[in-house]
């Protein structure tokens, strides 16, 4: 213990005072960000927008908010359209506060803010998923009066014993999904599944912001400076140009735009056509789900779909807290060092922006590249999407990461929600993140402590 504590201490007389300009020493100075905690941090509009651009995102917060129906109402009529079949009756209902979504507790519990992507083996154009013959790209348990759900989804856990290099014991847990009640017989051997928790809300602008050609620039996949970083784009079927284009948003980069990402959502969700996804998913086998598809007019309008999108757009970052503080400051240093910081990259910067000028030629500090990374087998869905294989994931930011705790009632990490701490979360990194996870493995509990208070701190 004597040792740790004077390795600390070195640490601490030793740190290098930041730079006025690095990201962590004026985090008023970063522009996007809102000084604000508690449970509303993700929910804040962008700072300095227009009296126009305000008013556009209070009307998209409403239809985020909305529960939408099965057939008109007298009040809203604008707001039928539901299923007919769904995963959620609101956008809010799974991204609660804006945040991180949460997994089902056990196999008795529910998805309520998770959900699983269905495909099979097949090639489509660009390495597009398969979707399975029967059950679609999405299992979706609920359906509209008339249309069986295709039934019910939870995990089960279970959980190993995992020891740091000085002995300390964490406990890391895996799931497994059961599907049940198959409202449509039997998914057969060859489905592939991913279970994917909703991710948090914070500064998707800013992201769609950064140009394609720095993310183009940040790619090595041939690993040309061997540093065993091998980061990738995704390039995936844009909609709205009709043409691939580099993703960004998803769990796997598998969507280019906010606009389509939203609108994927309503489609997959929420069962909402719009311009962009004018069909519903009912498969040949799913009938009375193709009686009640209704007409080929969309039931999301354009108007409704740009609303929703300026409001996701224009949700502002939380400044980060504590910044200068010795323990976060040696923290910041040794997330460098271990080479975490080479796929969580601090700093990027937006360009043009017509959709909203208010998000243009900014400096950010998301701590992603937007790029994918394999993480090794132990984090593997063994579903491709797109150029993503089975083993990869976009490097998700870390922005608003230490809010978690304040704005979801039971905040887990990772793409499925396995881990519930982020001592947890960075044990499970593997592949190309191994090195760094191995050097948090080693770490004396002192510089342990610095690094989860870096990370607390954005």
């Amino acid at each position: 213990m004597k040792r740790v504590l004077l390795l600390a201490a070195a640490l601490l007389v030793a740190a290098t005072p930041l730079r006025a300009d690095a990201p962590g020493s004026d985090p008023a100075r970063a522009e996007g960000t809102v000084p604000v905690q508690g449970r509303d941090a993700f929910s804040r509009p962008l700072p300095g927008l227009d009296s126009a651009h305000r008013a556009a995102f209070q009307a998209g917060r409403s239809l985020f908010q909305q529960v939408w129906t099965v057939g008109p109402s007298e009040l809203r009529p604008d707001l039928d359209g539901l299923g007919p079949l769904f995963n959620r009756q609101s956008c809010i209902a799974c991204h609660a506060k804006n945040g991180r979504g949460e997994p089902p507790e056990g196999e008795s519990d529910s998805m309520r803010s998770t959900l699983v992507r269905l495909s099979v083996p097949g090639g489509r154009p660009g390495g597009a998923p398969q979707p399975h013959p029967v059950y679609g790209d999405q299992f979706n348990p609920d359906g509209i009066p008339g249309v069986p759900g295709e039934g019910r989804a939870t995990l089960v856990w279970s959980e190993r014993i995992d020891r740091l290099a000085d002995g300390t014991p964490v406990a890391l847990r895996r799931p497994a999904l059961r599907l049940s009640n198959l409202g449509y017989g039997p998914l057969g051997p060859e489905v592939m599944t991913s279970v994917r928790m909703a991710p948090p809300l914070v500064g998707l602008g800013l992201l769609e912001a950064v140009p394609e050609a720095d993310l183009l620039a940040l790619a090595d996949p041939d690993d040309r400076d061997g540093d065993g970083v091998r980061g990738r784009v995704n390039l995936v079927w844009d909609a709205a140009r009709g043409a691939f284009a580099v993703g960004r948003f998803g769990l796997k980069a598998n969507q280019p735009s906010l606009r389509q990402q939203n609108a994927g959502a309503f489609d997959g969700d929420l069962g909402l056509t719009s311009t962009l996804f004018p069909r519903h998913g009912c498969t040949a086998a799913q009938t009375a789900c193709r009686r009640a598809a209704g007409g080929a007019a969309p039931e999301l309008s354009d108007g409704q779909l740009d609303l929703v999108t300026l409001y996701t757009r224009a949700l502002a970052v939380p400044a980060r807290r504590n910044a200068d503080a010795p323990l976060v400051r040696i923290g910041e240093e040794l997330f460098a060092a271990i080479g975490c910081a080479a796929c969580h990259i601090p700093t990027l910067r937006t360009g043009s922006s017509p959709a909203l000028p208010e998000l243009a030629e900014r400096t950010i500090h998301p701590y992603t590249d937007l790029l994918l990374h394999d993480m090794g087998e132990g984090l593997a869905d063994g579903r491709p999407d797109f150029q993503a294989t089975g083993r990869q994931w976009r490097t998700p930011p870390l922005w608003g990461l230490g809010l978690t705790t304040a704005v979801t009632d039971r905040p887990t990490y990772l793409h499925d929600g396995r881990a519930r701490t982020l001592l947890e979360a960075i044990l499970w990194h593997g592949g190309e993140a191994e090195p760094a996870r191995e050097a948090v493995r080693r770490m004396p509990s002192l510089n342990r402590q610095a690094l989860l208070a870096f990370l607390d701190s954005l």
